[in-house]
C-alpha cells in the first residue's frame, strides 16, 4: 500500500515503533513518512535510535533487540544498507576482489547488469581496480567505506540506506559521495541517511527527520535547520558552529620529543603506503596526520602502536628503541601507547561486557586490583559522557555515537602517555565531539599526554592541533611536512 502525503508519494510509512534491549527502551513510539525519490536525513545525538530504528525498515534488528508494535508499509522495496562500520559487513580473509566479483554474478543472476568497475566509480572509488588484490584490512577506513558503498551499489536497490557515509572520507571523497548520493536520488533512488554531519544533510537531503532519546521530536523539509523548532536540533547546531569555531590547543613549545618515527618505510607486499617517514611528538602536544584516504595516516599509526612492522625505520618512544610487534613490547610501553580505532564496534569482544573490557587495560598493565579497576573504568566512562550502566552492556546493544565514546574511555583507563585517535569523532554527534575535545585538550593540556590525531574534519584538527602533517598519496618521500591548522580551514 502507498499513501500520498503532503503531495508526494511514500516510499516507506512507519507508524509505532518500539525497540527494547536489556530493559532500555530504544525506540519508542516512532512514526515515519519517508517520500521516494528523495534523501531523508534522520539526524539526532549518539543513542538517539538512528540505526535502530533504520535497520526495522528492513525488517532487520541488532542481536538482543525486540521490535513491538510495528507498521511498516514498503511493498516492492529492494533495500540496500551501508552500515557505520564497514568491517561489518567485509569478510577479512578474502581479497575484495573476490568478493565483490561474487556479489556481480549474484546480482546479474537476479537481472541486475551493473560492473564491479561501474560500482568502483559510481561510489568515487576510482583506486578500487588496483587495490582489488588486497584484503579489506589493507585499506584505509575512507576506503572500506566507499568498497561497501560500491558492493551495496551492485544490487541495484531501490532504497539505499547510508549510516555515517562521509565518515572517514577526505573533503575531495566525501564531496564525490555527497554528489553521487544526490545523482541518485535523482534517478528515483530513495535515500535514508543516518549522519551527524549536518553540513552535509543541508547539501543533499530534502526532508530531515530529527531523533532524540528514541523518538521523533522534530520533521519537515530541510528549511527546519535554518528555522528549528525543537531544543534538541538547536543544541546540534549550535554545538556544531562551536565546534568550527574554536581554537586549537597549543602545543608545550619546543621540548624533548616522546614519541619519535624515524625514517619508516612500511606498505603492503611490495606496495609502500609509507617510504622514509619521520615525525616527532612532545610530551603535551598534538599532531594531527592529514590527508587523503590511502595516503598512509593509519598505517603510519599501527606502526607507532606495533601492529604493523615496517620494512625500515624505527619508532622510539621517550627515547627508547621499541620492538616492532606489539607482542614483544615491555608491560610498561604496551601501557604507554593506547589506540582508539577507527571501527569501535570492531575493537570490543562482543561476548563481554563493556565494563569488563575497559578494567581489563587498567588490571593486565597496569597491574591495578579489580576493584580499583572497575573505579577508573568508570571515572573514565563519566569523562567521555556515558552512563554507569553502560559498563554492563554488551557493545552490539551500543549505538556507534556510545561504541566510540566507549573505546576512548576504555583507552583513557590505562592512563596512556600517547593516545592515537583515528578519526574517533566520525560516529559522534555535534555534542558529544565537543565533549570529546574538550576532555583531548585537557588531557595534553594538564596531564602533558601526547595526541596523534588522524582525521579528515578540519574543525576537529583546528580545535585539537598544535602541528598538522599533511601526507602525499606516498607519505612521505623524505621528512613529513607541517603546515598550522589555520591551512585546513
Amino acid at each position: 500500500m502507498t499513501e500520498v502525503v503532503h503531495g508526494r508519494r511514500q516510499a516507506i510509512r512507519v507508524r509505532g515503533l518500539t525497540a527494547r534491549a536489556a530493559g532500555r527502551t530504544l525506540v519508542d513510539g516512532v512514526d515515519l513518512d519517508i517520500p521516494a525519490g528523495d534523501v531523508t536525513a534522520v539526524i539526532g545525538g549518539s543513542g538517539s535510535g538512528k540505526t535502530t530504528t533504520a535497520l526495522a525498515l528492513m525488517g532487520e534488528r541488532r542481536p538482543g533487540v525486540t521490535i513491538e508494535s510495528l507498521l511498516l508499509e514498503c511493498e516492492g522495496v529492494r533495500f540496500g544498507y551501508v552500515p557505520q562500520q564497514p568491517s561489518a559487513v567485509l569478510t577479512p580473509w578474502l581479497r575484495i576482489g573476490s568478493v565483490l566479483r561474487d556479489v556481480e554474478r549474484a546480482a546479474h543472476r537476479a537481472g541486475h547488469r551493473l560492473t564491479v568497475p561501474d560500482a568502483l566509480r559510481r561510489a568515487s572509488f576510482p583506486e578500487g581496480a588496483r587495490l582489488l588484490d588486497r584484503y579489506p584490512h589493507q585499506l584505509s577506513g575512507g576506503q572500506q567505506q566507499r568498497l561497501v558503498i560500491a558492493q551495496t551499489l551492485l544490487t541495484d536497490p531501490d532504497c539505499l540506506i547510508l549510516d555515517e557515509p562521509t565518515t572517514g572520507q577526505d573533503p575531495a571523497n566525501r564531496s564525490a559521495v555527497l554528489d553521487e548520493i544526490t545523482r541518485l536520488a535523482s534517478e528515483g533512488l530513495t535515500i535514508v541517511l543516518l549522519t551527524h554531519d549536518l553540513d552535509a544533510v543541508r547539501a543533499v537531503a530534502g526532508h530531515v527527520v530529527v531523533m532524540m532519546q528514541g523518538r521523533v521530536v522534530e520533521s519537515g523539509d530541510v528549511a527546519l535547520l535554518d528555522a528549528p523548532a525543537h531544543q534538541q536540533t538547536l543544541a546540534l547546531l549550535e554545538a556544531g558552529a562551536s565546534r568550527r569555531e574554536r581554537g586549537r590547543s597549543s602545543g608545550t613549545g619546543a621540548r624533548t620529543p616522546r614519541l619519535v618515527m624515524d625514517g619508516v618505510t612500511a606498505g603492503y607486499r611490495s606496495d609502500p603506503v609509507l617510504r622514509d617517514f619521520s615525525l616527532g611528538i612532545g610530551p603535551g602536544e598534538c599532531v594531527a596526520l592529514v590527508g587523503p584516504s590511502g595516503c598512509g595516516k593509519t598505517t603510519a599509526a599501527r606502526v607507532v602502536a606495533g601492529l604493523h612492522r615496517p620494512s625500515a625505520g624505527r619508532v622510539l618512544l621517550d627515547g627508547e628503541a621499541l620492538v616492532a610487534d606489539a607482542r614483544g613490547r615491555s608491560r610498561a610501553q604496551a601501557a604507554a601507547i593506547a589506540y582508539v580505532f577507527q571501527d569501535a564496534k570492531a575493537a570490543f569482544d562482543p561476548f563481554r561486557s563493556v565494563g569488563e573490557q575497559i578494567a581489563r587495560g587498567p588490571m593486565r598493565l597496569r597491574g591495578m586490583s579489580r576493584v580499583d579497576a572497575e573505579n577508573a573504568a568508570t571515572i573514565a566512562l563519566r569523562q567521555v559522557g556515558l552512563a554507569a550502566d553502560i559498563a554492563r552492556a554488551r557493545v552490539s546493544s551500543l549505538s556507534g555515537g556510545e561504541a566510540q565514546r566507549a573505546a576512548i574511555a576504555r583507552a583513557l583507563a590505562t592512563s596512556p602517555a600517547l593516545l592515537i585517535c583515528d578519526e574517533v569523532t566520525t560516529g559522534l554527534d555535534s555534542v558529544s565531539q565537543r565533549r570529546v575535545l574538550e576532555i583531548l585538550s585537557e588531557l595534553a593540556r594538564e596531564q602533558g599526554m601526547s595526541l596523534l590525531v588522524i582525521s579528515h574534519d578540519a574543525a576537529v584538527v583546528g580545535a585539537v592541533a598544535g602541528e598538522v602533517v599533511e601526507m602525499g598519496e606516498l607519505a612521505s618521500t623524505g621528512t613529513s611536512n607541517s603546515v598550522e591548522p589555520e591551512g585546513l580551514r
